[in-house]
């Protein structure tokens, strides 16, 4: 099944990469999505981040309060999906080392 079939996915991805600042990106998660919505989606970039980090199930549990599905959800994803967490988190990678690396040249 592909659920970027239709009109509807294709406006959401163009959307998302028309934003431009974390001010936009915020407004446009919180008019788009319910707080519920926002914490689970936190919350499993930041078990994919742990499980990066070679983190534990029982330690990202208790880090996150993730439940083991969804962490088993969320490396299956790492492992067997589509890559975007894996380009999410390099180019966040990159990013901090491009801070970091700017702020030692200061």
């Amino acid at each position: 099944m592909d659920v970027f079939h239709g009109e509807g996915p294709a406006l959401l991805v163009r959307a998302i990469l028309a934003l431009e600042t974390e001010e936009e990106c915020r407004a446009f998660l919180e008019d788009l999505m319910t707080s519920r919505e926002i914490q689970d989606c936190s919350q499993r970039i930041l078990v994919a981040h742990l499980l990066r980090e070679k983190l534990v199930y029982s330690r990202i549990a208790e880090a996150t309060g993730a439940s083991s599905a969804t962490i088993s959800r969320v490396n299956r994803c790492c492992t067997y999906g589509a890559g975007g967490y894996q380009t999410v988190l390099d180019r966040l990678e990159e990013a901090e080392a491009r801070s970091e690396e700017d702020t030692a040249n200061v």
